[in-house]
């Protein structure tokens, strides 16, 4: 009987960044991530801190989709083709991120990654 390894991604959110992270549960090892402090969107977050009026949020749902499509890509280079999110904490999140997030969710599935629990959460 084989025991199956599930991996658990989370995501790290502030008006700063967004952060996705898959874990191992097994090892609590971190298997891939991607965040929007990555250099890709370096000019982005540069633009809009030296915006006037200052822009509260440095990262929104097309750089969200950006970053879930590059976990997603990093995913596949290890071999993971699904994971599982933890659902009570994505229900707890505000609701204005949890709008933005759900692109990142859609990417990684695009990708070919199996998002588990995403049908549980409405946006």
């Amino acid at each position: 009987m084989t025991t199956r390894t599930h991996n658990l991604l989370r995501l790290l959110v502030s008006c700063r960044k967004i952060t996705a992270q898959v874990t191992s549960t097994s090892s609590n090892t971190i298997i891939a991530m991607a965040s929007s402090s990555e250099q890709e969107f370096a000019a982005q977050c540069k633009a809009k801190l030296n915006r006037v009026p200052r822009c509260r949020n440095l990262w929104d749902a097309k750089i969200a989709f950006r970053v879930g499509e590059k976990l997603g890509d990093r995913l596949k280079e290890v071999g993971v083709d699904d994971v599982e999110i933890d659902v009570e904490e994505e229900r707890n999140r505000n609701v204005y991120y949890r709008k933005m997030v759900k692109l990142l969710f859609e990417s990684v599935k695009e990708k070919g990654i199996i998002v588990t629990g995403v049908d549980k959460l409405s946006f």
